[in-house]
C-alpha cells in the first residue's frame, strides 16, 4: 500500500507533472464544457426569454459554487494531510482522514441544505436577482440545493485519490459526470419540457453517479488510501487540520460567490438583465481557461506534499518552476483565443443583438488578465500542499477580497458599467504581485536546500520556518 504513492518521490518532475496534470486538465475542460451546455441549451428553451433564464442560471451559479466551497474544503484539506502522511509512512493517519472527510461530507450537506431552501428567495434577492431572473433562478436552485451531498462528497473525494497519485480515477470520474449531464440535458430540457428545472436535475443526476463511481473505489480499498468504517466517526483534531488548510481554497471560492454580490448588484444597477446575462456567459466562457490552470496546480500538489513530507526540496522547487511556466503560457493562449473569436463564442448561447453588443466590449476588458492568474493559484497550492494555512488563506483572499470587491464598489462610480468589467484585470494584476512575493520567498529556500531525506536538522528548521 505505501509503495503505490512512492513514484511521486522518484520520477522525473517533468513527467511526473504531466501524468498527474493531464488527467485533471482533460476532467476540467469536460467539466467546463458541461457548465457552458446547462447555459447553452436553456438558452435555446427560452428563445425571446433566453436573456432572463440565462441570467437565472448566472445568479444560481455562485449560490452552486459556495455548496461546491463546502467539498473543496474537504478534498484540499484532506488531500494535503493524506499526501504529508503518504510521504511519512503514516498510513493510519491517511485512513483515519479519509473516514472523517467521508463523514464530514453527509454532515456539511445537511447543515448547508436545511437554511439554503428555507431562504433561497431571500438568499438570491441578497445576489441581485431582478424581478424578471428570480423565478429561473429559484427553479435551478431547488434541486441543485436537494443534491447538495454529490457536489459536497463528489469535490472531496476527487481531490484525495489525486493526493495518492491517482489522477486518472479523478478524471473518470469527472468524465462520466460531465458526459452523462451533457446526455441528460436536451432529453430533460426538451424531451420532458422542464426547462430550467430539467437543467438542473440533469446536474444533480450526473454528479451522484460520479459520486457513487468514486465511493465505489475507496470502499473496495483499490487506492493507497484504504477506508475503514471505523474511522467515520469525527476526530476535532482532524476536523481542525482539515479546516485550517482548507480554509484558503474555500474563501478563494466562497469569496468569488461574495463578491459576484456586489458584482450582480452594479451589473443590475447600470446594465439591467442584459449586463447580468454577459457576466453570466463570460464567467462560463473564463472557465475553459481558469479550469485547466486549476488542474495544473492538483497535479502539482500531492507531488509537493509527497516531497516536503520526504524532505526533498530540490524536487519542490523544479515542479513549481515547471507549472508556473505551464500556466502561465496556457493562459496567455486561452485569451488570445477569446480575443480572436469573441463574437462566435458569445453568439452560441444568444443572438440578442444588445447582449452581443455588451458581452464583445466587456469580455475583451474583463480577461485582460488572464495570462497572470496561473501565478496567484500555482501559490496559493503549494502553500496548501505544505499544510501553510496563513499564506494560503492570503491568497485565497487577495484576487476577490482583498482587491476585486473594493474596485467594483469604487470604479464604476466613475466609469459605470466599464468600471465593473475593468475591475477584474486590476485585482488579476495587484494579485500576481502579492502571489509573487510570498512564493519567491519559498522557492529560494527550496532552491538553496535541495536535499533528500538526508537533509541536516538545521536545514529543515529553516525551511519550515520559511514556509511559514
Amino acid at each position: 500500500m505505501e509503495g503505490k504513492s512512492e513514484f511521486l518521490g522518484k520520477e522525473k518532475i517533468s513527467k511526473l507533472l504531466f501524468k498527474l496534470s493531464a488527467p485533471v486538465i482533460i476532467g476540467m475542460l469536460v467539466q467546463a464544457l458541461y457548465n457552458v451546455v446547462d447555459t447553452f441549451f436553456v438558452g435555446q428553451a427560452y428563445g425571446s426569454e433566453s436573456v432572463q433564464a440565462i441570467g437565472g442560471l448566472a445568479i444560481a451559479f455562485p449560490i452552486q459554487m459556495i455548496i461546491m466551497a463546502f467539498g473543496v474544503v474537504l478534498g484540499t484539506g484532506g488531500s494535503s494531510i493524506i499526501s504529508r502522511a503518504l510521504g511519512a509512512k503514516e498510513q493510519e493517519k491517511a485512513e483515519r482522514t479519509l473516514g472523517n472527510v467521508f463523514s464530514m461530507s453527509l454532515i456539511l450537506s445537511i447543515l448547508i441544505a436545511t437554511p439554503c431552501l428555507f431562504y433561497l428567495g431571500v438568499i438570491l434577492g441578497i445576489f441581485g436577482a431582478t424581478p424578471g431572473i428570480m423565478p429561473y433562478a429559484t427553479e435551478y436552485l431547488e434541486y441543485i440545493i436537494l443534491g447538495a451531498i454529490f457536489f459536497i462528497f463528489g469535490i472531496a473525494v476527487q481531490n484525495i485519490v489525486r493526493a495518492e497519485g491517482n489522477a486518472r480515477l479523478a478524471m473518470n470520474a469527472m468524465l462520466i459526470g460531465a458526459g452523462l449531464n451533457i446526455l441528460l440535458d436536451p432529453v430533460f430540457i426538451f424531451g420532458f419540457g422542464m426547462g430550467v428545472q430539467g437543467a438542473a436535475i440533469a446536474t444533480v443526476l450526473s454528479q451522484a453517479v460520479s459520486s457513487v463511481w468514486l465511493l465505489r473505489y475507496c470502499v473496495k480499498g483499490k487506492g493507497a488510501v484504504h477506508f475503514k468504517s471505523r474511522y467515520l466517526r469525527p476526530e476535532p483534531s482532524i476536523m481542525r487540520e482539515i479546516g485550517s488548510i482548507g480554509v484558503g481554497p474555500f474563501v478563494m471560492q466562497a469569496s468569488a460567490s461574495i463578491m459576484m454580490i456586489f458584482v450582480y448588484n452594479a451589473l443590475a444597477t447600470y446594465g439591467g438583465d442584459v449586463a447580468v446575462a454577459v457576466f453570466g456567459v463570460i464567467i462560463k466562457v473564463n472557465s475553459f481557461i481558469f479550469l485547466p490552470l486549476l488542474g495544473m496546480s492538483f497535479g502539482l500538489q500531492p507531488i509537493v506534499g509527497y516531497n516536503y513530507g520526504a524532505k526533498k526540496f530540490g524536487r519542490i522547487a523544479e515542479a513549481v518552476k515547471l507549472t508556473l511556466i505551464a500556466t502561465m503560457t496556457f493562459g496567455t493562449f486561452g485569451l488570445l483565443i477569446i480575443y480572436l473569436f469573441t463574437e462566435q463564442i458569445l453568439g452560441i448561447f444568444s443572438a440578442d443583438p444588445q447582449y452581443l453588443e455588451v458581452g464583445i466590449h466587456a469580455t475583451r476588458l474583463m480577461l485582460l488578465g488572464m495570462p497572470l492568474i496561473g501565478l496567484n493559484v500555482v501559490s496559493m497550492t503549494v502553500f496548501q500542499a505544505l499544510g501553510k494555512a496563513r499564506p494560503s488563506f492570503l491568497l485565497s483572499l487577495s484576487r476577490q477580497v482583498l482587491f476585486l470587491i473594493p474596485l467594483v464598489l469604487i470604479l464604476p462610480g466613475f466609469y459605470n458599467l466599464d468600471g465593473v468589467w475593468a475591475a477584474y484585470p486590476i485585482s488579476d494584476l495587484l494579485s500576481f504581485l502579492l502571489s509573487g512575493y510570498l512564493l519567491l520567498r519559498v522557492y529560494r529556500l527550496f532552491k538553496e536546500y535541495p536535499g533528500s531525506s538526508g537533509i541536516g536538522a538545521g536545514k529543515e528548521l529553516a525551511v519550515s520556518r520559511g514556509v511559514e
